[in-house]
């Protein structure tokens, strides 16, 4: 896990940003792809795996369940327990910084016939938990947590799982793929037909990975435009072999400074462009970045492609709000590119950032405004008047940003610090090892070449 001591790094102006490179393995697939695996019948075997602390903390979760999880090079084999075969954990489980890790786990759990108590540090520990707390309780799980002053529901949690659970049809109040992969998981040991209403479109890695392990699920649109996801519990999983493609998160951090440092020009490979997660791409593209995709296949019933960045004049747009959904992660890189464009850019509809690993639309607007950025934060999003492609200052010459334990907002403001004027220091560049382990390194291998 993370070390508790502070790294900070400050991050200075480059010149261009050059050369060919891939970033590590897709973090959403990574724990799916590892869960499944668990709950296959036989050896799975998993390549590209994203081996940062959060994918390693559901590994080490999994392997506290009985699943037998080994590493050998860049192979992962996974021995399953079958769906029904998890084995009562004998410590409280340490979830490091994942929310994804945890939801995911609770869902797991939710119906089997075990308890799992759920810790984390002290930025999980402020994550409400709530949204899945409550569709797994309909289907008959125990759930206890913490509760807050303001009334929210966190970790530390213990769940004791209901088997056989009941099987519900629930429609998703929020969009969120976490919760609905939650009740997905939930819904493999249960008999019966497990429904999901989902009004807004989420990544749908879920839905494709139980398909490609033999899951019994189906997919439909009704005539409102929801999708009905429907599963068929007591499910027998096959094992596969799973290659993870490069993550479009991690890639949004690389793409956008390129597009930002003058001169730059570089080659993303093998990153997933499915289209539950490429809004970010479209969005830039509308803002005149100069991003192609080239090589265009699928691997593993995802659609991966080679992306191609040089540096762009940007100008700002209004974001539209139904596409927040399909970038939800990559809103914080999304606003240093912003403070680059010429013009305001406009976004709304993004609660959903107030929930995160920190509360990013604060964080962000703190840490730009320490860099002259002008910009009003409002309730779900923000407006950001861009500089043309000035570098960026502010009142002191190295402002520090605050990362507050957050993996996002560090990566987002190494990015900034490309374009300042003297510089950019992060008070903390260890969150990053929870998704993106090389970051700094790469960073220093593009401005070199």
């Amino acid at each position: 896990m993370t070390s508790n001591t502070p790294q900070p790094v400050t991050f200075k102006p480059s010149g261009p940003l050059t050369g060919k490179i891939s970033v590590p393995g897709d973090k959403s697939i990574s724990h799916r792809a590892l869960i499944l695996s668990a709950l296959a019948v036989g050896k799975s075997r998993i390549t590209g795996l994203l081996e940062g602390e959060d994918v390693l903390a559901t590994a080490d979760a999994l392997r506290a369940m009985g699943a037998r999880i080994e590493k050998a090079g860049d192979v992962w084999t996974v021995y399953g327990v079958g769906v029904g075969g998890l084995m009562q954990p004998d410590n409280a489980i340490e979830m490091g910084n994942s929310g994804t890790s945890t939801r995911l786990l609770m869902g797991l759990v939710a119906s089997h016939g075990i308890s799992a108590t759920f810790i984390g540090d002290a930025s999980l520990t402020k994550r409400p938990m709530g949204r899945v707390i409550d569709p797994l309780s309909e289907m008959g799980a125990d759930i206890q947590a913490r509760e807050t002053s303001d009334h929210k529901s966190c970790l530390p949690l213990t769940v004791r799982g209901l088997c056989p659970a009941l099987p519900i049809e629930y429609r998703l109040p929020v969009a969120s793929a976490q919760v609905k992969s939650a009740i997905l998981l939930a819904g493999l040991n249960t008999p019966g037909i497990t429904r999901i209403i989902e009004p807004v479109l989420t990544r749908d890695h879920s839905e494709t990975m139980l398909k490609g392990f033999g899951a019994e699920i189906s997919v439909e649109t009704d005539a409102e435009g929801c999708r009905i996801i429907s599963l068929t519990g007591e499910a027998e999983l096959q094992p596969q072999k799973i290659k993870v493609p490069g993550d479009p998160s991690s890639a949004a951090f690389l793409v956008i400074a390129a597009l930002i440092v003058p001169g730059s020009d570089i080659i993303i490979e093998n990153v997933g462009i499915n289209p539950t997660r490429a809004g970010l791409f479209e969005v830039l593209q509308k803002m005149g970045g100069d991003i192609s995709f080239k090589k265009k296949r699928t691997v593993g019933g995802e659609p991966v492609a080679d992306i191609y960045v040089k540096h762009s004049a940007l100008t700002g747009i209004d974001v539209p709000a139904n596409i927040a959904p399909s970038m939800i992660d990559e809103f914080p890189a999304l606003f240093i590119a912003a403070a680059m464009a010429s013009g305001a850019t406009t976004t709304c509809g993004l609660h959903e950032l107030r929930v995160k690993e920190s509360d990013r639309l604060s964080q962000m607007a703190k840490g730009l405004e320490l860099l002259g950025v002008k910009l009003t934060e409002k309730e779900d999003g923000m407006v950001i008047e861009g500089n043309g492609g000035k570098q960026l200052s502010g009142g002191r010459a190295k402002p520090v940003i605050e990362t507050a334990l957050d993996h996002r907002i560090a990566m987002s403001f190494a990015v900034a610090g490309l374009v300042t004027k003297s510089g950019l220091a992060i008070d903390d560049i260890t969150p990053v090892q929870t998704s993106f382990p090389g970051f700094q390194d790469l960073i220093t291998t593009l401005v070199s070449k």
